[in-house]
């Protein structure tokens, strides 16, 4: 099943997929857009309870964009689909914060923007702070968004839908405000795609056909001027139908949530000794940064340059304690020194770490991806 090679005609086939092909996540013929990711912590399975039953049923997605510390925030959500990440993230932000989503396919944002006032009087905000907005994600100039106007982009299984990627990157990286971060997840192959996977419909629109060579993620984010990409999640997707895994062929995928961030050119930062307070909502114990990083509150954490550079000059800067790495800190909760091992950026090798995990804990339990919306 050929599919036409021209970004117009890809793009009709991914919005004839969405809009009128699937009508639940049970319409799906893989499991990118079914698996729970890691665990939700207690904060977000509650505000994803509070979004309507309808929004939930048409979400299809390969992962969990709900990054930490939102309250205040602005938040875009790029291909929002029918909304259910945004009015969940809408409940994070408060009222004083904003989420905007966007999305290239008029059905889903009709059914957005059909719960707008109940989620609202649902949560007590007198105005409304959430908008959905028809228009492409590689264009969101001519969606109105302007630049430096958001503190965090997330995506869930939505870049992969789009032929050119690196357009995409840039324009979050444009409407991204400096110490900003785009917070998503995605489809990832374990090899350059050959023209068969590449032209096939239903492999597009199951999120496979245009998924990015792994290793292409670091090169788009280092040419675009983002940092190295920091990789949060990761587990194996498989394919539920026997003509689709024969197309396929050797070829792997995984879905993977990693963090990217837009941070000012203030010249080289040393390494640091950092120190959690406890202060994120949901995340008062211990923040899970990513797979490299976890911070106990109030334990003493050695950190490289990049990571310190982060920390400093992103929202996440005023709950941690920042100091030069040669600077004796009082040590109350413990004292973690920076390992000399490689950091792990591989999402293929984490999801085989996923997988071995799984199968010693329980054998019942089957490598998956992520989440339930759009991929």
């Amino acid at each position: 099943m050929a599919c036409p090679r021209s970004d117009a005609e890809i793009q009709k086939n991914v919005q004839t997929y969405y809009g009128q092909v699937l009508k639940k996540s049970a319409d799906l013929q893989t499991n990118a857009c079914v698996t729970a990711a890691r665990p939700v912590p207690k904060h977000i399975r509650k505000a994803l309870q509070n979004v309507h039953e309808e929004v939930s049923l048409r979400y299809y997605g390969c992962g969990l964009v709900i990054p930490e510390c939102l309250e205040n925030c602005w938040i875009l959500d790029l291909g929002s689909g029918s909304g259910r990440d945004c009015y969940a993230l809408s409940q994070l932000v408060g009222e004083k914060g904003h989420v905007t989503g966007v999305d290239m396919t008029e059905g889903q944002v009709e059914v957005a923007n059909k719960y707008i006032d109940y989620h609202m009087e649902k949560y007590g905000f007198r105005t409304p702070n959430v908008t959905f907005i028809h228009g492409y994600i590689e264009k969101l100039g001519e969606a109105g968004i302007k630049n430096e106007s958001y503190d965090i982009v997330i995506s869930n299984c939505v870049i992969n839908l789009v032929p050119d990627k690196q357009q995409v990157l840039q324009e979050v990286y444009r409407v991204l405000k400096h110490g900003g971060e785009l917070y998503f997840s995605d489809v990832y192959a374990s090899l350059e795609l050959p023209e068969e996977i590449r032209t096939h419909k239903v492999l597009w629109g199951e999120c496979l056909g245009g998924a990015l060579y792994w290793k292409d993620l670091a090169i788009l984010a280092r040419e675009i001027g983002f940092s190295p990409p920091r990789l949060v999640a990761a587990n194996f997707i498989t394919i539920q139908n026997k003509e689709l895994e024969s197309v396929v062929g050797d070829c792997r995928f995984v879905s993977a949530t990693f963090r990217l961030f837009k941070l000012s050119k203030t010249g080289p930062t040393k390494r640091c000794k950092v120190i959690y307070n406890g202060g994120i909502t949901g995340h008062e114990k211990e923040l899970i940064f990513d797979v490299n990083f976890t911070f106990k509150k109030d334990e003493t954490v050695e950190v490289d340059e990049e990571t310190a550079a982060i920390l400093k000059n992103s929202r996440f800067t005023q709950d941690f304690l920042i100091r030069p790495i040669e600077e004796k800190l009082p040590i109350c909760g413990g004292y973690t020194a920076l390992e000399t091992k490689d950091k792990i950026t591989d999402p293929f090798k984490l999801a085989e770490e996923s997988d071995s995990a799984k199968s010693r804990s329980s054998p019942d339990v089957a490598g998956g991806c992520c989440g339930t919306k759009k991929c």
